[in-house]
C-alpha cells in the first residue's frame, strides 16, 4: 500500500487547521474591517483620475483595450493552454495552467477577504463588450485580476524562453522585458480606461503579481517533478483541492469569484491526474513539438480539429454525470442539498419543506458540507467542479490517447 508522505499530511492538516481557526476567530470579516475602509477611499478619491483617463475616449480606443482585455481573459487562456499541450510542449502548458490556478485562487481570495468595490458607475463610464466582463464587474476590485494574471503569466513565459535558450543574452532578455513591460502596462492602463479598476487595484494587482511570480519561480521545478513522477500524486490533489474550496473566505456579498475559482480547481485536478497517468506516454520532454518534421502544422491543425469537439462533448458529459450522480450520492450520506443553478427542481423540493424545521445534521460529515447560511450544501459547486477536472483530464488523457490512435 502507498504510503503518505509526512509533508503531504502536514500541507493538508495545516489547511485543516486553518479552516477551523478562521471559522471560529472569524478572521475573514476582521481582516476585511481593517482594510476595507482604506481600499474604499482609495477607490473614491481615484475616481477623478479616471474621468481624466476617459477624457480621451474614442472608438477605436474603446475597441483596442476590450480586445487586450479578452486576449488576457480567463476563457482565452481556458482555450490557449489545450492547444500549448498539443503542440508537444507540455512542461510549459502544464506550469502555465496552474500558475493560472494559482493567480485565480490567490486573487479572488484577495478580492473576497477585502470586498472593495469598484470605481461606480456613474460617473465612471464601465464598458463591457463581453459576456466575460460583465461577469468580471459583478466581481469586487481589488486586485485587478488582468494585471495579475497578466504579470505572472507573461513573465513566466519570458522566464521558459530565456531559460530554454543557451544561445539567447543579455539584449533579448531587455528585449523580451520590454515588451512584456508594456503588455503589462496597456492591460493596467486598458483596464482603468474601460471603467473596470481605480488605480489602487492595478497597483495591487501589479505587486501582487510580482509576488506571486517570485514564489512560483522558486517552487516551479518541484511542483513539476511532484505532479509527473512523485507519490500519491492524485489522491493528495484531490484532498487538497476538497480542502481549498472549504478554506475560500466569505465575500461580503456573493459574487462569481468562488465559482471561478472552483471551476479552476477542478482544471488544476483533471491536469494533475492525467499527467500522472500519461506522462510517459504524451508529456514526457522528448515527444514532438509543433514546427518538428514529427509534428508538422498540417497535424497540428488535425490535432486541434479532433481536439476541441472531444473535450467539449467530455465537458457536457461531465456535467450530465455530475448532475446525476452528486445529488444521489449526497443525499444517500444524508447532506441537505440545493440548488441556485443546475437543478431547479431541488429548490421547489425545499420550497415544499420550508414550514418544516429544519434537522440539525447528526454527523461530522454532513457538518462539514452544510453552508452556515443556508442550512444546506449548494451542489452546484460539486457539479463545477467535477465538470470541468472532467474537461482537463480529457486535454491530457483522453484526446492524446485520440491523438496515437489516429496517428496524429
Amino acid at each position: 500500500m502507498e504510503t503518505i508522505p509526512a509533508w503531504q499530511s502536514a500541507i493538508l492538516a495545516g489547511i485543516m487547521s486553518w479552516i477551523v481557526m478562521s471559522s471560529s476567530l472569524d478572521i475573514t470579516r476582521k481582516i476585511r474591517s481593517l482594510l476595507q475602509p482604506w481600499v474604499t477611499r482609495h477607490v473614491v478619491s481615484g475616481i477623478p483620475f479616471i474621468l481624466q483617463i476617459q477624457k480621451s475616449q474614442r472608438k477605436w480606443l474603446d475597441v483596442v483595450f476590450s480586445v487586450m482585455s479578452c486576449v488576457v481573459s480567463v476563457p482565452f487562456y481556458t482555450a490557449f493552454l489545450p492547444i500549448l499541450f498539443w503542440s508537444g510542449h507540455g512542461k510549459l502548458a502544464r506550469q502555465m495552467t496552474l500558475l493560472m490556478v494559482f493567480c485565480d485562487y490567490t486573487g479572488n481570495c484577495i478580492k473576497d477577504v477585502v470586498s472593495a468595490p469598484r470605481p461606480s458607475c456613474p460617473p465612471v463610464r464601465r464598458l463591457t463588450a463581453t459576456k466575460d466582463e460583465e461577469e468580471n464587474a459583478l466581481e469586487y476590485g481589488l486586485p485587478s485580476s488582468h494585471t495579475l494574471n497578466t504579470t505572472c503569466l507573461s513573465g513566466y513565459f519570458l522566464y521558459y524562453i530565456l531559460s530554454n535558450n543557451p544561445s539567447s543574452g543579455i539584449t533579448e532578455a531587455l528585449i523580451g522585458f520590454a515588451i512584456v513591460s508594456l503588455i503589462i502596462g496597456l492591460i493596467g492602463f486598458g483596464r482603468i480606461y474601460l471603467g473596470m479598476h481605480s488605480l489602487i487595484d492595478i497597483i495591487g494587482g501589479l505587486f501582487l503579481g510580482f509576488v506571486v511570480l517570485a514564489f512560483w519561480l522558486v517552487v516551479h521545478e518541484y511542483i513539476d517533478s511532484f505532479v509527473t513522477t512523485g507519490q500519491n500524486v492524485t489522491t493528495f490533489w484531490a484532498a487538497l483541492s476538497l480542502l481549498l474550496l472549504f478554506a475560500y473566505p466569505t465575500p461580503e456579498f456573493p459574487t462569481p469569484s468562488f465559482e471561478f475559482h472552483t471551476a479552476f480547481t477542478g482544471v488544476a485536478l483533471g491536469i494533475v491526474a492525467g499527467v500522472q497517468l500519461t506522462y510517459h506516454q504524451f508529456h514526457h520532454e522528448d515527444v514532438p513539438r509543433i514546427f518538428t518534421p514529427e509534428l508538422t502544422i498540417p497535424i497540428f491543425l488535425g490535432r486541434v480539429l479532433v481536439g476541441i469537439p472531444t473535450i467539449l462533448l467530455v465537458k457536457f458529459c461531465s456535467k450530465a454525470l455530475a448532475k446525476w450522480i452528486l445529488p444521489v450520492a449526497l443525499n444517500t450520506m444524508g447532506v441537505p442539498i440545493r440548488s441556485t443553478l443546475y437543478l431547479p427542481a431541488l429548490n421547489s423540493s425545499a420550497s415544499g419543506k420550508k414550514a418544516e424545521k429544519p434537522k440539525q445534521p447528526s454527523g461530522y460529515f454532513q457538518k462539514i458540507f452544510i453552508s452556515a447560511r443556508e442550512d444546506c450544501f449548494d451542489v452546484d459547486t460539486g457539479i463545477r467542479f467535477l465538470q470541468y477536472a472532467g474537461l482537463a483530464w480529457s486535454v491530457v488523457d483522453l484526446v492524446p490517447t485520440l491523438f496515437s490512435l489516429l496517428n496524429l
